[in-house]
This record gives C-alpha cells, sequence and structure tokens, in this order.
C-alpha cells in the first residue's frame, strides 16, 4: 500500500493541507518551511501504531507537547487534524482511511484528549468516535483505538502499515562511534547507529544478496572499491562491513566501516533502506555528503528499485542535482513556501509558470528550485 493523500490542518508549519501523493514524492522549499515537520506527520502515526513502546501520549510528549505541535496561526481554531489515504497503487481508489484530531488537554489533567478518530474501509465508515462508550467514560479519548489490539482488529492492517514506516537521516560520524556515544542507539534509530546491527540480524542469505548488490553500486560509485563483506570481530563478536580497495600492494588494502568516508556510509545505508523492507520509507536529504555525480542517478535509482518491490519513497532534498533527472514527473515534486499563516504547499505540476516549462524538458532542479531562494538573499553579501 501507499500513501494516497495526505490532510492535515494546525500540524507545526501548515495551518492546512491537502495534496496526493506519488509513489517517489521529492519534497522541496526553503529552509525553515517545514520539509522535516512534514515528514514526520508520518513517524507520528508510527509512533503511535508501534507494537513496542507507542501510543498517543508518548509520541506526542516526545514532541515537546501539544503547543510544540500546533500551529502558531492556529488562534481561533487550535483543533489539530492529521488525515490520510491508503490505497494499493497510485491512482486508484482509496482502500482505507484514517483521521485522527487533537484538542487540548482535559481540565484538570495533564493527559490529552481526542477531538475525533475516524476509520474508513473504502467508503464505509466503521470507526467514529468519540462514541457512547467515550461519552460514558471520557478518559477514553486519551487513547486511540488504532495502538490497541483489542479495539483495532477491523482496521489493523492500517496499524501494521504505519508500524512498518522507516525513517533515515543517517549520520556518519554516529555510525563509526556508537560505542563511545553514551546513551546507547536513540529509539527506532533514524540516525543509523543501529546499521551494522540491523545488518547482522537479517538472515545470512538476505544480507548476503542485498550486500552483493550494494557492492556492485559501490564498485561504479567509490574509486578503488573492488568488495564489500560483512564479518564479525574475532575477539568481541561485534558486526562490522569490511571493504577491499585496490592498491599498490598486490592484495590491496583491507578497511572497515570507521575508515569508510562520510559519502561511503550513507550510500550504504541509503541502499540498504531501500533493499530492507517494502514500507514507506522517509529519506531526509540523502544528498548530504556524497559526489553530486553520484546524487543525479539517485532519483533513476530509486525508481528501478521501486518497480520491482512497489515501495513508496517520500525525499526531502534541497539538490538541484538530485532534481536533474528529467524523468521526474511534476507530480511527484511538493513545492513548500512559507508565509504568515503557515507554509504553503503546491504540486510543481500544477504551477503556471513552471508546468509549461517541465513540458518544454527542462528538469524539475532547473524549474522548481529557484522558487526556493529567499526573496532577498543578496543582502547575505552585506553582512559584516
Amino acid at each position: 500500500m501507499i500513501v494516497s493523500r495526505l490532510r492535515l490542518k494546525n500540524w507545526r508549519n501548515f495551518s492546512e493541507m491537502d495534496i496526493p501523493l506519488r509513489q517517489r514524492q521529492f519534497i522541496v522549499g526553503p529552509n525553515g518551511s517545514g520539509k522535516s515537520n512534514l515528514l514526520d506527520v508520518f513517524r507520528f502515526l508510527r509512533d503511535i501504531a508501534k507494537s513496542e513502546g507507542g501510543g498517543f501520549q508518548k509520541a506526542v510528549k516526545n514532541r515537546g507537547g501539544l503547543s510544540k505541535l500546533r500551529c502558531l496561526s492556529a488562534q481561533r481554531d487550535p483543533e489539530i487534524i492529521v488525515d490520510v489515504e491508503l490505497a494499493e497503487a497510485m491512482d486508484t481508489e482509496p482502500v482505507w482511511r484514517y483521521a485522527l484530531g487533537i484538542d487540548r488537554e482535559r481540565p484538570g489533567s495533564r493527559q490529552l484528549c481526542l477531538s475525533f478518530e475516524k476509520v474508513w474501509k473504502k467508503s464505509k465508515l466503521i470507526l467514529d468516535r468519540p462514541n457512547q462508550e467515550d461519552g460514558k467514560d471520557p478518559e477514553r479519548l486519551q487513547q486511540t483505538f488504532l495502538e490497541q489490539i483489542n479495539t483495532n482488529a477491523e482496521f489493523r492492517e492500517i496499524a501494521r502499515f504505519f508500524d512498518a514506516i522507516s525513517y533515515i537521516h543517517l549520520i556518519p560520524q554516529l555510525l563509526r562511534h556508537v560505542e563511545f556515544i553514551q546513551g546507547g542507539i536513540i529509539e527506532d534509530d533514524p540516525f543509523g547507529q543501529g546499521l551494522l546491527i540491523k545488518i547482522a540480524k537479517t538472515a545470512t542469505h538476505t544480507r548476503t544478496s542485498r550486500l552483493n548488490k550494494i557492492e556492485k553500486a559501490l564498485k561504479i560509485a567509490v574509486p578503488q572499491l573492488q568488495q564489500l563483506r560483512f564479518e564479525r570481530d574475532e575477539d568481541t563478536g561485534q558486526p562490522h562491513l569490511a571493504a577491499l580497495y585496490t592498491h599498490w600492494r598486490s592484495n590491496g588494502v583491507r578497511q572497515r566501516e570507521d575508515q569508510f568516508s562520510d559519502g561511503t556510509l550513507r550510500l550504504i545505508g541509503l541502499l540498504w533502506a531501500l533493499l530492507d523492507s517494502d514500507s514507506l520509507l522517509l529519506l531526509e536529504e540523502p544528498e548530504l555528503s556524497l559526489n553530486s555525480g553520484i546524487v543525479q542517478h539517485f532519483a533513476p535509482l530509486i525508481y528501478r528499485m521501486q518497480r520491482q518491490g512497489k515501495r513508496q519513497v517520500l525525499i526531502s532534498t534541497h539538490s538541484e542535482s538530485l532534481l536533474s533527472d528529467t524523468g521526474i514527473d511534476g507530480r511527484e515534486v511538493l513545492l513548500l513556501s512559507p508565509g504568515q499563516e503557515g507554509s504553503g504547499t503546491e504540486i510543481a505540476a500544477d504551477i503556471d509558470d513552471v508546468r509549461p516549462l517541465l513540458e518544454a524538458g527542462l528538469s524539475v532542479g532547473e524549474v522548481v528550485l529557484s522558487k526556493n531562494t529567499p526573496q532577498n538573499i543578496g543582502q547575505l553579501d552585506l553582512f559584516e
């Protein structure tokens, strides 16, 4: 399944939003326009639905509470709404729709309450809260039915979909030095600290197959790299990745991941994430640390891998190189624009002065990213 439509009200940067989503969706916009906050909508739903340690109250608390979630322009109507449609494929009718409203804390309590929770299967409304039981016991509205096994049986497919969502913004330094960082791996491992552990836990046959595919890509993208293998330390049993590089020595030189470049580590993490599952994948600025020549081929690479696994990928980016592929459809690009009442959202193909340029053969990077530039950016030249 994929998320085919997203509606938001008063969510962080967005006072109102109603947009269709494609199987491959690029999210662009200037700094502070809400790209990360848009991706966080799906992490929020995952955190509610996840089978271990999740739940509505914790998901809100982890984000700093209701005041941090609510759009600053929400004055007269403070209700936050997250509403998603799930379809089997692009351009098909939704199979599921899940909508959640968050109003305020209960008087005399620090616990949040739902203003509503609704589920549709196709066009039929199968859950509509608050219901009669919620009226008798208002404390029930402190939890969603989505997070409760005994109440989500009719729509557990939605809960499983949200629970499987993955997000990666790999930080090479955390992966290299994870054993020295106090506090261990951050929950859900958004920064790739646990990548080696995840690789180690993968079945041997699957792990070997994936690493062989990644090795083929690295041989093209990383000069002198000839071989990528998984191994364990003989003394500690710790998992490692080892690469063989051609060298003036006849047998070359072997290096472990702590000696890999930032770009190599990020590329390995991104390729593993694309191969790892068929669930919704959220990528934040995947171009960081990567050579622009590699980044230019990333969009078609995702497309080719999607044809095999049908995985939906949402990507935030500032990179013209990433968006230089003329095969990117204007419907696949969402442009965020900050405003006084929150950020606006537009599909590139629907923008009047963008559509004809895309139809003429210009790339999205050439046409759309110029709209990201702050109007007064030239004044930076006067800064002393």
